[in-house]
């Protein structure tokens, strides 16, 4: 396992290094730079122009440009910003993270769940009405025209029946003299989110196995669940930040919504697909043959089994999420990375464009790596080498 491991992490090492690399000359090999900013300007000379070369570190070669910064990328170092100088890149970053973290953690993870759950059930009922209208469903929103979908849900619930807030981040009313900045509150979200879902789980899990003998642990985690949940809302309410995460949960709703409706399908399709390769299985046909329940056979042997395509899907997926989605946040003013991987692109902000870029990357690489370490853990057909493992 230790060799294996340490195989796949000089295999990521590599591939960032060469990620990088291609990302920092693709960038340079746009057309203009920073200074071009000011030649509309006639009063801003030639010289001036060359001072401010000199002071952003374009008076050097590319490729002694390309050395520095890879040194001070593996030192934790972006640079700073060419467009919002003399921020650093990092502080940016680290500012439009936690908004699209948040959005997009929770459009993938509701993504997730319908498409697991509807593509379980599908694929046990292969061939029937539910199986046929529940991909056609599916399959009309995967293939629908983002901007349209996205539109039409703003224009009927926003504009038409008023229901949710339009196209805004927050309410501008309400963070007036706030307590809080609005990074604070996404991590009081984050945090209590998890809480609240460890909490949900831990419910969910006792009232699964309430029919069973074991009380002790069915009460202890009821109890456990309940206590994490109240625990979250309380702490909360008593920093008197609740308000402040309803807003913004608020704004949320719809585009968390159509990123759902857009994608869910992706994880029902592959979930049936390998729900019904899994179906085939002897010990699922030893389980059925024993008399057991459906649901019972469905979710405890052929199910089990099934996911692991669909949480490699959903690894990858977080990851992927962590550079944002310029259609989304244009659509519905949500100001986090997939924007400012744009706008600095068009400004020529180097610095700033490789940063974002390179920092997805990294969550990227770090989220194949982990995937290939999940398979090989809970697959006991993969070997830690990475290849199928033989039967005697």
């Amino acid at each position: 396992m230790r060799r294996y491991i340490l195989s796949r992490l000089g295999q990521v090492i590599l591939t960032l290094l060469i990620y990088i690399t291609l990302v920092y000359f693709l960038l340079q090999a746009m057309p203009g730079d920073i200074t071009q900013m000011y030649l509309a300007n006639p009063k801003i000379p030639q010289a001036a122009r060359e001072e401010l070369k000199k002071q952003l570190g374009l008076d050097q070669g590319v490729f002694m440009q390309y050395l520095t910064y890879l040194k001070n990328f593996f030192r934790g170092e972006l640079g700073v910003s060419f467009s919002q100088y003399p921020r650093p890149v990092w502080d940016i970053l680290m500012e439009r993270l936690p908004r699209t973290f948040v959005l997009f953690l929770t459009a993938n993870v509701l993504s997730f769940y319908v498409g697991y759950v509807m593509g379980r059930v599908i694929a046990w009922r292969r061939g029937r009405v539910v199986d046929y209208a529940a991909t056609v469903v599916g399959i009309t929103f995967w293939t629908a025209f983002y901007p349209l979908l996205a539109l039409v849900l703003i224009w009927v619930f926003a504009y038409t029946l008023k229901l949710l807030p339009l196209n805004q981040f927050i309410e501008p009313k309400l963070w007036q003299g706030a307590p809080f900045s609005v990074n604070t509150v996404f991590g009081y979200m984050v945090f209590g989110g998890g809480v609240v879902a460890i909490g949900l789980f831990l419910i969910f899990y006792a009232f699964l196995r309430g029919l069973k003998r074991t009380r002790r642990n069915v009460t202890l985690a009821w109890l456990s669940g309940s206590a994490l949940v109240a625990l979250a809302l309380l702490v909360a309410w008593r920093q008197g930040v609740l308000v402040y995460i309803w807003d913004i949960a608020n704004h949320m709703v719809l585009p968390v919504c159509t990123l759902t409706l857009i994608s869910f399908a992706g994880t029902m399709l592959l979930m049936r697909d390998s729900m019904l390769e899994t179906v085939q299985e002897d010990y699922v046909m030893a389980a059925r043959a024993k008399g057991l329940p459906d649901n019972v056979v469905r979710d405890r042997y052929a199910a089990r089994t099934a996911m692991l395509p669909t949480v490699t899907s959903l690894v990858l997926s977080l990851a992927s999420s962590m550079s944002g989605g310029l259609v989304t946040e244009t659509m519905f003013s949500w100001p986090g990375l997939g924007q400012v991987l744009f706008h600095s692109a068009l400004a020529n902000d180097y610095p700033l464009a490789t940063g974002a870029l390179a920092f997805t990357g990294v969550f990227l690489l770090i989220a194949h790596f982990v995937a290939d370490i999940l398979y090989a853990v809970l697959d006991p057909r993969i070997t830690y080498t990475g290849q199928p493992a033989t039967e005697a």
